[in-house]
């Protein structure tokens, strides 16, 4: 073990109240002294790895990500390391700017890797009435699932949703807002996903309603719709395809109608997403920033609203935290200690990076030609 590896990171921690084996919940437990040198050399894959092969532990993840990414401890490396991790941050754009990582023959690889982990898993974490894998609207709401029909209900009066209307939702998941559409503003709904999984167990729970959801890419969509939504998709479709999905969105909309882009958004713009995530959880992903979507509507859409409810995904991951470890007994048969470790530390270290608002939570309503007269925030 390098010491000044550990002194470093003993320096950074220091900054901002942490300590090495301390007693705060917050406190990382380091059980291998490799950890140090690990960190430094491979960054966030590293730290990730680390915890999943247990060399390291903590009390409270989300919290310790809370601290650390409100910090910015990474602007308080030593000159050294800031070159190598500029190095790695280099090479990540040239792969962003070169690569096309979310092409049309790539497109089903999130959804293989992660989507279709398995049923069982998401319907013992998310909530059982809309099953809905995306962030819930906290305003109000005591529940996970009454946080979720709000935000399903925010939609629908957002879009301006009536019966007999036609809506297309792209990235529909496990059809949540389908239904909900469907059942309580009457409309018929167009769903597509690049999972199986979720189009099969969408469509058992569709059963009866004017909903369809097929397993297709975003880029095959054809038709007409009076209303377009995309919730929890955009972090899937690169950079480099920014302008095509607003295209085809704006291709498939009636002249008068509204879009409602609903995305985790970066406060920079990428090109490559944390590597740990993009390994283990969602390959190929990238959070857009707000002038990569700025950029993307030009020439195709009036930008009507942009409601930030970043926060509310902070108390979202943290329900679903508590309902995988509640609920992992029963799956523990599939899901062994190694995948236990992996999913806390997703959900946690992503509740934390919301808590720091490192990340956001954006809904915007985008509508084609404008709205005549002006369109009416609804919060």
């Amino acid at each position: 073990m390098s010491q000044s590896a550990k002194a470093i990171i003993q320096s950074m921690l220091e900054t901002c109240g942490l300590t090495i084996n301390g007693p705060k919940k917050a406190d990382l437990q380091v059980k291998n002294e490799r950890f140090y040198d690990r960190v430094l050399q491979e960054g966030s894959l590293g730290l990730g790895e680390a915890y999943m092969e247990g060399w390291w532990d903590c009390e409270a993840l989300d919290e310790l990500f809370a601290v650390v990414l409100h910090a910015k401890l990474d602007q308080m490396l030593s000159n050294e390391m800031r070159l190598k991790v500029g190095l790695e941050v280099i090479k990540g754009k040239l792969e962003g700017f070169l690569l096309n990582s979310q092409s049309k023959h790539r497109a089903f690889i999130v959804g293989e890797h992660h989507y279709d982990i398995g049923n069982d898993l998401y319907e013992a974490m998310l909530d059982k009435d809309t099953m809905s894998y995306t962030c819930g609207y906290w305003k109000g709401a005591k529940s996970l699932a009454q946080a979720q029909k709000n935000k399903l209900d925010l939609i629908c009066r957002k879009l301006k949703l009536k019966p007999g209307m036609k809506l297309l939702d792209i990235g529909c998941g496990f059809g949540g807002m389908a239904r909900f559409a469907a059942e309580h503003y009457g409309v018929s709904v167009y769903g597509v996903t690049v999972s199986k999984e979720q189009q099969r167990l969408g469509m058992e729970r569709s059963k009866g309603l004017p909903v369809e959801i097929h397993l297709q890419d975003y880029r095959d969509i054809q038709g007409e719709f009076d209303a377009v939504v995309s919730i929890g998709m955009f972090e899937h479709v690169g950079p480099k395809n920014y302008e095509t999905y607003m295209n085809v969105a704006s291709r498939v909309l009636k002249n008068g109608g509204l879009f409602l882009l609903h995305t985790i958004g970066s406060n920079i713009s990428l090109s490559k997403a944390n590597a740990w995530i993009d390994k283990y959880i969602f390959p190929n992903g990238v959070l857009p920033s707000i002038a990569q979507i700025g950029k993307s509507i030009e020439n195709h859409f009036v930008m009507e609203d942009w409601h930030n409810f970043g926060a509310d995904y902070d108390k979202t991951l943290m329900a679903w935290h508590a309902n995988f470890v509640k609920n992992y007994e029963q799956l523990k048969g599939r899901y062994n200690e190694r995948f236990y470790r992996m999913w806390r530390y997703y959900l946690l270290s992503c509740a934390g990076a919301f808590r720091a608002r490192d990340c956001q939570l954006w809904q915007v309503t985008l509508s084609k030609n404008g709205v005549a007269g002006g369109y009416q925030s609804i919060r």
